[in-house]
Protein backbone atom coordinates (compact mmCIF):
# COMPACT_ATOMS: atom_id res chain seq x y z
CA UNK A 1 0.00 0.00 0.00
CA UNK A 2 2.53 2.66 0.79
CA UNK A 3 5.57 1.14 -2.06
CA UNK A 4 7.76 3.65 -3.40
CA UNK A 5 8.50 3.02 -7.53
CA UNK A 6 10.53 4.67 -9.48
CA UNK A 7 8.82 6.38 -12.48
CA UNK A 8 8.73 4.41 -15.31
CA UNK A 9 10.77 5.37 -18.64
CA UNK A 10 8.05 6.74 -20.93
CA UNK A 11 5.91 4.30 -22.93
CA UNK A 12 7.40 3.84 -26.35
CA UNK A 13 5.97 5.69 -29.24
CA UNK A 14 2.91 3.29 -31.50
CA UNK A 15 4.76 0.87 -33.54
CA UNK A 16 8.82 1.67 -32.67
CA UNK A 17 9.45 -0.64 -29.77
CA UNK A 18 8.36 -2.95 -27.18
CA UNK A 19 6.34 -1.94 -24.54
CA UNK A 20 7.46 -2.81 -20.34
CA UNK A 21 4.79 -4.87 -19.05
CA UNK A 22 3.52 -3.07 -16.15
CA UNK A 23 2.45 -3.74 -12.06
CA UNK A 24 -0.92 -5.33 -11.35
CA UNK A 25 -4.40 -3.61 -12.36
CA UNK A 26 -5.83 -1.68 -9.43
CA UNK A 27 -8.76 -2.69 -8.19
CA UNK A 28 -10.08 0.60 -8.01
CA UNK A 29 -10.51 2.51 -11.12
CA UNK A 30 -10.02 5.81 -9.10
CA UNK A 31 -7.02 4.95 -7.14
CA UNK A 32 -4.55 2.63 -7.68
CA UNK A 33 -2.45 1.66 -4.42
CA UNK A 34 -1.48 -1.78 -4.60
CA UNK A 35 2.60 -2.45 -4.82
CA UNK A 36 3.48 -2.67 -7.96
CA UNK A 37 5.26 -6.26 -9.77
CA UNK A 38 7.03 -5.37 -12.46
CA UNK A 39 8.11 -8.08 -15.19
CA UNK A 40 10.82 -8.44 -16.91
CA UNK A 41 8.90 -9.90 -19.78
CA UNK A 42 8.54 -6.87 -22.75
CA UNK A 43 5.25 -7.16 -25.04
CA UNK A 44 5.28 -6.59 -28.77
CA UNK A 45 2.71 -3.44 -29.87
CA UNK A 46 0.77 -5.44 -31.89
CA UNK A 47 -0.38 -7.51 -29.23
CA UNK A 48 -2.55 -6.38 -26.60
CA UNK A 49 -1.40 -6.66 -23.06
CA UNK A 50 -2.76 -9.34 -21.24
CA UNK A 51 -3.93 -8.52 -17.94
CA UNK A 52 -2.93 -10.26 -14.29
CA UNK A 53 -5.54 -8.42 -13.23
CA UNK A 54 -8.43 -10.96 -14.91
CA UNK A 55 -6.86 -13.55 -13.14
CA UNK A 56 -8.73 -16.40 -15.61
CA UNK A 57 -7.73 -17.07 -19.16
CA UNK A 58 -10.40 -16.31 -21.96
CA UNK A 59 -13.71 -18.30 -21.01
CA UNK A 60 -14.10 -21.88 -22.95
CA UNK A 61 -18.02 -21.29 -22.74
CA UNK A 62 -18.72 -21.24 -26.65
CA UNK A 63 -22.09 -19.94 -26.18
CA UNK A 64 -20.94 -17.10 -24.32
CA UNK A 65 -17.91 -16.33 -26.45
CA UNK A 66 -20.83 -16.45 -29.12
CA UNK A 67 -23.03 -14.06 -27.68
CA UNK A 68 -20.24 -11.18 -26.31
CA UNK A 69 -18.67 -11.98 -30.40
CA UNK A 70 -22.14 -11.02 -31.54
CA UNK A 71 -22.56 -8.31 -28.99
CA UNK A 72 -18.85 -6.91 -30.63
CA UNK A 73 -20.53 -7.06 -33.81
CA UNK A 74 -23.73 -5.27 -33.35
CA UNK A 75 -21.66 -2.39 -31.33
CA UNK A 76 -19.15 -2.55 -34.08
CA UNK A 77 -22.19 -1.33 -36.72
CA UNK A 78 -22.86 1.16 -34.32
CA UNK A 79 -19.52 2.73 -34.20
CA UNK A 80 -19.38 2.53 -37.68
CA UNK A 81 -22.47 4.87 -37.66
CA UNK A 82 -21.29 7.27 -35.91
CA UNK A 83 -18.21 7.71 -37.99
CA UNK A 84 -15.66 5.30 -37.04
CA UNK A 85 -12.72 4.64 -39.68
CA UNK A 86 -12.69 0.73 -40.64
CA UNK A 87 -8.88 0.93 -40.09
CA UNK A 88 -10.48 1.68 -36.27
CA UNK A 89 -13.13 -0.58 -36.00
CA UNK A 90 -10.58 -3.61 -37.16
CA UNK A 91 -8.97 -3.13 -33.31
CA UNK A 92 -12.08 -4.25 -32.20
CA UNK A 93 -11.36 -7.85 -33.66
CA UNK A 94 -8.66 -8.38 -30.75
CA UNK A 95 -10.80 -7.72 -28.00
CA UNK A 96 -11.89 -10.54 -24.96
CA UNK A 97 -14.44 -11.29 -22.76
CA UNK A 98 -12.63 -10.88 -19.05
CA UNK A 99 -14.69 -12.77 -16.66
CA UNK A 100 -12.58 -11.18 -13.61
CA UNK A 101 -13.71 -7.74 -14.75
CA UNK A 102 -17.71 -8.87 -13.76
CA UNK A 103 -16.82 -10.07 -10.95
CA UNK A 104 -14.92 -7.08 -9.87
CA UNK A 105 -17.93 -4.64 -10.67
CA UNK A 106 -20.38 -6.77 -9.12
CA UNK A 107 -18.54 -6.94 -5.52
CA UNK A 108 -19.93 -4.36 -3.06
CA UNK A 109 -17.04 -4.55 0.14
CA UNK A 110 -18.49 -5.52 3.80
CA UNK A 111 -15.60 -3.78 5.22
CA UNK A 112 -15.22 -0.35 5.27
CA UNK A 113 -12.46 1.45 5.97
CA UNK A 114 -12.56 4.65 8.65
CA UNK A 115 -11.40 8.17 7.32
CA UNK A 116 -8.09 7.76 9.64
CA UNK A 117 -7.27 4.13 7.93
CA UNK A 118 -8.34 5.69 4.35
CA UNK A 119 -5.53 8.25 5.39
CA UNK A 120 -2.64 6.53 6.76
CA UNK A 121 -2.32 4.44 3.59
CA UNK A 122 -2.89 7.21 1.58
CA UNK A 123 -0.68 10.14 2.86
CA UNK A 124 2.05 7.68 4.34
CA UNK A 125 5.35 9.08 5.22
CA UNK A 126 6.46 7.31 2.25
CA UNK A 127 4.23 8.77 -0.52
CA UNK A 128 4.40 12.56 1.73
CA UNK A 129 8.76 11.95 0.36
CA UNK A 130 8.28 10.27 -2.99
CA UNK A 131 5.68 13.18 -4.31
CA UNK A 132 8.89 15.77 -2.78
CA UNK A 133 11.19 14.36 -5.08
CA UNK A 134 8.57 13.92 -7.77
CA UNK A 135 8.11 17.45 -7.56
CA UNK A 136 11.47 18.52 -7.84
CA UNK A 137 12.31 15.99 -10.82
CA UNK A 138 9.15 16.83 -12.76
CA UNK A 139 9.49 21.11 -12.27
CA UNK A 140 9.77 22.55 -15.07
CA UNK A 141 5.98 20.90 -16.45
CA UNK A 142 4.54 21.57 -12.97
CA UNK A 143 5.23 25.42 -12.96
CA UNK A 144 4.56 25.62 -16.55
CA UNK A 145 0.98 23.91 -15.78
CA UNK A 146 0.16 25.91 -12.91
CA UNK A 147 0.79 29.38 -14.91
CA UNK A 148 -1.41 28.28 -17.68
CA UNK A 149 -4.05 26.55 -16.16
CA UNK A 150 -3.81 27.87 -12.26
CA UNK A 151 -3.74 24.73 -10.30
CA UNK A 152 -0.74 24.33 -7.93
CA UNK A 153 2.43 21.90 -8.75
CA UNK A 154 1.84 19.92 -5.02
CA UNK A 155 -1.71 19.27 -6.01
CA UNK A 156 -1.16 17.64 -9.26
CA UNK A 157 1.73 15.51 -7.50
CA UNK A 158 -1.10 14.78 -4.97
CA UNK A 159 -3.42 13.42 -7.62
CA UNK A 160 -0.91 11.86 -10.05
CA UNK A 161 0.30 10.09 -6.52
CA UNK A 162 -3.01 8.83 -5.28
CA UNK A 163 -4.06 7.58 -8.70
CA UNK A 164 -1.12 5.65 -9.76
CA UNK A 165 1.44 5.94 -6.76
CA UNK A 166 3.66 8.08 -9.15
CA UNK A 167 3.38 6.06 -12.03
CA UNK A 168 4.31 2.78 -10.43
CA UNK A 169 0.75 1.51 -11.15
CA UNK A 170 -2.12 2.63 -13.44
CA UNK A 171 -2.69 -1.44 -14.49
CA UNK A 172 -2.51 -2.94 -17.49
CA UNK A 173 -5.76 -4.32 -18.33
CA UNK A 174 -6.65 -3.70 -22.00
CA UNK A 175 -8.77 -0.64 -22.21
CA UNK A 176 -11.03 -2.00 -24.98
CA UNK A 177 -11.80 -5.22 -23.49
CA UNK A 178 -12.51 -3.98 -20.60
CA UNK A 179 -15.18 -2.04 -21.60
CA UNK A 180 -16.44 -4.11 -23.84
CA UNK A 181 -16.93 -6.84 -20.96
CA UNK A 182 -18.57 -4.66 -19.57
CA UNK A 183 -20.81 -3.22 -22.01
CA UNK A 184 -21.73 -7.05 -22.58
CA UNK A 185 -22.41 -7.54 -19.02
CA UNK A 186 -25.03 -4.89 -18.88
CA UNK A 187 -25.25 -3.68 -15.59
CA UNK A 188 -24.28 -0.61 -16.82
CA UNK A 189 -24.24 -1.07 -20.65
CA UNK A 190 -25.27 2.28 -21.92
CA UNK A 191 -21.91 4.00 -20.10
CA UNK A 192 -19.62 1.18 -21.11
CA UNK A 193 -20.86 1.86 -24.44
CA UNK A 194 -20.53 5.59 -24.38
CA UNK A 195 -16.62 4.87 -22.94
CA UNK A 196 -16.11 2.57 -25.40
CA UNK A 197 -16.59 4.93 -28.50
CA UNK A 198 -14.80 7.51 -26.66
CA UNK A 199 -11.75 5.14 -26.66
CA UNK A 200 -11.84 3.91 -30.37
CA UNK A 201 -12.19 7.71 -31.16
CA UNK A 202 -8.90 8.16 -29.12
CA UNK A 203 -7.28 5.76 -31.15
CA UNK A 204 -8.32 6.95 -34.18
CA UNK A 205 -6.85 10.88 -33.27
CA UNK A 206 -3.51 8.87 -33.26
CA UNK A 207 -2.61 9.32 -29.30
CA UNK A 208 -2.10 6.09 -28.79
CA UNK A 209 -2.60 2.53 -30.26
CA UNK A 210 -4.84 -0.49 -28.68
CA UNK A 211 -2.00 -2.19 -27.27
CA UNK A 212 -0.63 0.75 -25.22
CA UNK A 213 -4.05 1.61 -24.25
CA UNK A 214 -3.90 0.08 -20.80
CA UNK A 215 -5.25 0.61 -17.15
CA UNK A 216 -7.60 -0.60 -14.25
CA UNK A 217 -10.33 -3.21 -14.80
CA UNK A 218 -13.01 -0.49 -14.77
CA UNK A 219 -11.57 1.37 -17.89
CA UNK A 220 -9.73 4.57 -16.35
CA UNK A 221 -6.72 5.24 -18.20
CA UNK A 222 -2.66 6.01 -18.00
CA UNK A 223 -0.95 7.87 -14.66
CA UNK A 224 -3.65 10.14 -13.49
CA UNK A 225 -6.40 7.39 -14.74
CA UNK A 226 -8.67 9.41 -17.12
CA UNK A 227 -11.62 7.45 -18.28
CA UNK A 228 -11.93 7.98 -22.18
CA UNK A 229 -14.75 10.33 -21.89
CA UNK A 230 -12.35 12.25 -19.54
CA UNK A 231 -9.90 11.77 -21.66
CA UNK A 232 -11.61 13.21 -24.89
CA UNK A 233 -12.85 16.43 -22.71
CA UNK A 234 -9.76 16.90 -21.07
CA UNK A 235 -6.14 15.35 -21.82
CA UNK A 236 -4.42 18.10 -23.41
CA UNK A 237 -0.53 17.71 -25.65
CA UNK A 238 1.93 19.17 -22.94
CA UNK A 239 5.53 18.52 -24.38
CA UNK A 240 4.34 19.76 -27.96
CA UNK A 241 4.76 16.60 -29.87
CA UNK A 242 0.79 16.41 -31.25
CA UNK A 243 -0.51 13.37 -29.24
CA UNK A 244 -1.66 13.31 -25.73
CA UNK A 245 -0.13 10.68 -24.06
CA UNK A 246 -0.80 10.05 -20.50
CA UNK A 247 0.69 6.66 -20.25
CA UNK A 248 4.37 8.14 -21.25
CA UNK A 249 4.94 11.40 -21.03
CA UNK A 250 4.50 13.41 -18.02
CA UNK A 251 4.27 16.56 -19.45
CA UNK A 252 1.25 15.38 -21.28
CA UNK A 253 -0.02 13.95 -17.59
CA UNK A 254 0.71 16.98 -16.19
CA UNK A 255 -0.93 19.43 -18.43
CA UNK A 256 -3.72 17.33 -18.55
CA UNK A 257 -4.80 17.05 -14.77
CA UNK A 258 -4.28 20.59 -14.07
CA UNK A 259 -6.83 20.77 -17.28
CA UNK A 260 -9.31 18.56 -15.63
CA UNK A 261 -9.14 20.62 -12.41
CA UNK A 262 -9.48 23.88 -13.68
CA UNK A 263 -12.14 22.67 -16.65
CA UNK A 264 -13.59 21.55 -12.99
CA UNK A 265 -13.76 24.60 -11.51
CA UNK A 266 -10.86 25.34 -9.80
CA UNK A 267 -10.32 28.59 -8.45
CA UNK A 268 -6.55 30.28 -8.71
CA UNK A 269 -5.10 31.60 -5.58
CA UNK A 270 -7.28 29.95 -3.52
CA UNK A 271 -6.56 27.12 -0.72
CA UNK A 272 -8.38 24.12 -1.07
CA UNK A 273 -9.23 23.94 3.16
CA UNK A 274 -8.26 24.45 6.17
CA UNK A 275 -7.94 22.59 9.36
CA UNK A 276 -9.87 24.34 11.80
CA UNK A 277 -11.17 24.37 15.50
CA UNK A 278 -14.56 24.70 16.24
CA UNK A 279 -15.96 27.40 18.72
CA UNK A 280 -17.50 25.92 22.13
CA UNK A 281 -21.49 25.02 21.60
CA UNK A 282 -21.23 24.85 17.91
CA UNK A 283 -24.22 23.33 16.13
CA UNK A 284 -22.74 20.20 14.82
CA UNK A 285 -25.81 20.00 12.33
CA UNK A 286 -24.43 23.14 10.39
CA UNK A 287 -21.28 20.43 9.45
CA UNK A 288 -23.38 19.62 6.86
CA UNK A 289 -22.30 20.47 2.55
CA UNK A 290 -25.97 22.49 2.16
CA UNK A 291 -24.32 25.11 4.60
CA UNK A 292 -22.27 27.55 3.09
CA UNK A 293 -20.79 30.81 4.10
CA UNK A 294 -17.68 32.90 3.80
CA UNK A 295 -14.76 32.02 5.84
CA UNK A 296 -14.88 35.79 7.32
CA UNK A 297 -18.54 34.79 8.59
CA UNK A 298 -17.54 31.28 9.85
CA UNK A 299 -14.44 33.38 11.84
CA UNK A 300 -16.87 35.98 13.15
CA UNK A 301 -19.34 32.58 14.28
CA UNK A 302 -16.24 31.82 16.88
CA UNK A 303 -14.12 29.43 14.12
CA UNK A 304 -10.43 29.58 14.22
CA UNK A 305 -7.35 27.71 12.50
CA UNK A 306 -6.45 24.71 14.17
CA UNK A 307 -2.26 26.31 14.26
CA UNK A 308 -3.64 30.35 14.58
CA UNK A 309 -3.47 31.59 11.79
CA UNK A 310 -5.92 33.70 9.57
CA UNK A 311 -8.21 31.54 7.68
CA UNK A 312 -7.97 30.99 4.02
CA UNK A 313 -9.78 33.61 1.82
CA UNK A 314 -12.90 31.39 0.96
CA UNK A 315 -16.18 32.22 -0.74
CA UNK A 316 -18.94 29.76 0.55
CA UNK A 317 -17.62 27.48 2.47
CA UNK A 318 -18.56 24.36 4.41
CA UNK A 319 -17.71 22.18 7.24
CA UNK A 320 -16.68 18.93 7.25
CA UNK A 321 -16.19 16.42 10.16
CA UNK A 322 -14.81 13.23 8.41
CA UNK A 323 -15.23 11.67 11.77
CA UNK A 324 -17.49 13.10 13.62
CA UNK A 325 -17.69 15.33 16.40
CA UNK A 326 -14.55 13.71 17.92
CA UNK A 327 -12.31 14.19 14.96
CA UNK A 328 -10.51 16.87 13.02
CA UNK A 329 -12.47 19.61 11.43
CA UNK A 330 -11.83 21.07 8.14
CA UNK A 331 -13.16 24.06 6.41
CA UNK A 332 -13.83 23.10 2.65
CA UNK A 333 -13.98 26.07 -0.09
CA UNK A 334 -14.87 25.08 -3.89
CA UNK A 335 -11.70 23.67 -5.11
CA UNK A 336 -12.29 20.74 -2.62
CA UNK A 337 -15.24 20.95 -4.48
CA UNK A 338 -13.47 20.99 -8.04
CA UNK A 339 -11.19 17.71 -6.26
CA UNK A 340 -14.62 15.72 -5.93
CA UNK A 341 -15.22 16.16 -9.67
CA UNK A 342 -12.04 14.11 -10.11
CA UNK A 343 -13.10 11.39 -7.92
CA UNK A 344 -16.32 11.89 -6.14
CA UNK A 345 -15.33 10.92 -2.55
CA UNK A 346 -14.65 13.28 0.30
CA UNK A 347 -12.19 10.90 1.74
CA UNK A 348 -10.12 10.51 -1.75
CA UNK A 349 -10.88 14.61 -2.10
CA UNK A 350 -9.49 14.74 1.84
CA UNK A 351 -6.23 12.75 1.50
CA UNK A 352 -5.46 14.82 -2.05
CA UNK A 353 -5.57 17.98 -0.48
CA UNK A 354 -3.74 16.69 2.48
CA UNK A 355 -0.52 14.90 0.57
CA UNK A 356 -0.63 18.45 -1.48
CA UNK A 357 -0.31 20.14 1.92
CA UNK A 358 2.68 18.12 3.15
CA UNK A 359 4.56 17.76 -0.23
CA UNK A 360 4.63 21.46 0.04
CA UNK A 361 6.14 21.41 3.67
CA UNK A 362 3.05 21.82 5.57
CA UNK A 363 1.75 20.20 8.13
CA UNK A 364 0.02 17.10 8.64
CA UNK A 365 -3.51 16.60 10.43
CA UNK A 366 -3.48 18.13 13.81
CA UNK A 367 -6.00 17.27 15.99
CA UNK A 368 -6.51 13.68 17.31
CA UNK A 369 -9.00 10.88 15.28
CA UNK A 370 -10.87 8.65 17.21
CA UNK A 371 -9.18 5.91 16.89
CA UNK A 372 -11.38 3.65 19.12
CA UNK A 373 -14.52 4.49 16.93
CA UNK A 374 -15.16 1.32 14.83
CA UNK A 375 -16.54 1.64 11.53
CA UNK A 376 -20.01 0.15 10.32
CA UNK A 377 -19.56 -2.17 8.16
CA UNK A 378 -22.08 -2.18 5.09
CA UNK A 379 -24.27 -4.70 6.32
CA UNK A 380 -24.42 -2.29 9.75
CA UNK A 381 -25.23 0.67 7.57
CA UNK A 382 -27.96 -1.24 5.51
CA UNK A 383 -29.13 -2.34 9.31
CA UNK A 384 -29.10 1.48 10.51
CA UNK A 385 -30.99 2.44 7.17
CA UNK A 386 -34.34 0.29 8.09
CA UNK A 387 -33.96 1.34 12.04
CA UNK A 388 -34.17 4.76 10.94
CA UNK A 389 -36.96 4.37 8.00
CA UNK A 390 -39.00 1.90 11.08
CA UNK A 391 -39.00 5.34 13.00
CA UNK A 392 -39.58 7.23 10.16
CA UNK A 393 -36.85 9.48 9.53
CA UNK A 394 -36.54 8.48 6.00
CA UNK A 395 -33.14 7.28 5.40
CA UNK A 396 -33.50 6.24 2.18
CA UNK A 397 -33.26 3.30 0.09
CA UNK A 398 -31.33 0.84 2.12
CA UNK A 399 -28.50 0.30 0.56
CA UNK A 400 -25.48 -0.13 3.15
CA UNK A 401 -24.28 3.33 1.57
CA UNK A 402 -23.91 6.39 3.88
CA UNK A 403 -25.53 8.81 1.55
CA UNK A 404 -26.99 12.78 2.19
CA UNK A 405 -30.33 10.87 2.72
CA UNK A 406 -28.93 8.55 5.31
CA UNK A 407 -26.75 11.29 7.08
CA UNK A 408 -29.47 13.56 7.71
CA UNK A 409 -31.57 10.87 9.19
CA UNK A 410 -28.89 9.93 11.35
CA UNK A 411 -28.70 13.59 12.48
CA UNK A 412 -32.34 13.71 13.17
CA UNK A 413 -32.12 10.33 14.94
CA UNK A 414 -28.50 12.41 17.72
CA UNK A 415 -31.12 15.63 18.46
CA UNK A 416 -33.89 13.17 19.32
CA UNK A 417 -31.34 11.05 21.82
CA UNK A 418 -29.40 14.71 22.88
CA UNK A 419 -26.31 13.60 21.17
CA UNK A 420 -24.03 15.77 18.67
CA UNK A 421 -25.88 15.99 15.63
CA UNK A 422 -22.84 15.41 13.00
CA UNK A 423 -24.54 12.68 10.90
CA UNK A 424 -21.49 10.49 11.70
CA UNK A 425 -22.84 6.51 12.20
CA UNK A 426 -21.31 4.43 15.34
CA UNK A 427 -22.09 1.09 16.76
CA UNK A 428 -23.57 2.92 19.57
CA UNK A 429 -25.76 4.58 17.81
CA UNK A 430 -26.95 1.86 16.08
CA UNK A 431 -27.64 -0.13 19.22
CA UNK A 432 -29.61 2.88 20.01
CA UNK A 433 -31.79 2.93 17.61
CA UNK A 434 -35.58 3.33 18.30
CA UNK A 435 -37.98 -0.40 18.19
CA UNK A 436 -40.10 -0.80 15.20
Amino acid sequence: MHCVAPLRPALPRPGTSLLPALALAALLAGCATQSPSPSTQALPPSTPAQSPATGTPPVQDAQLQQRFAQWVGSFKESARAAGLSEATLRTLDNVQYLPRIVELDRAQPEFTRAPWQYLDNTVSAQRVAQGQEKLAQWRAPLYAAAARYGVPPEIVVAIWGMESNYGGNYGNTPTLSALATLGFDGRREAWARAELLAALRIIQAGDIDPAHMIGSWAGAMGQTQFMPSAFMSYAMDGDGDGRRDIWGSMPDVIASTANYLARSGWQPGQAWGAEVQLPQGFDFARADPSVRQSSAQWEAQGLRSIDGRPLPALPEATIFLPAGARGPAFLLGPNFRAILRYNNSTNYALAVGLLAQRVAGGPDVQAAWPRDLAPLSRSQVRELQEGLNAAGLDAGTPDGVMGPATRSAVRRLQQKLGLPADGYPTPELLGRLPAP
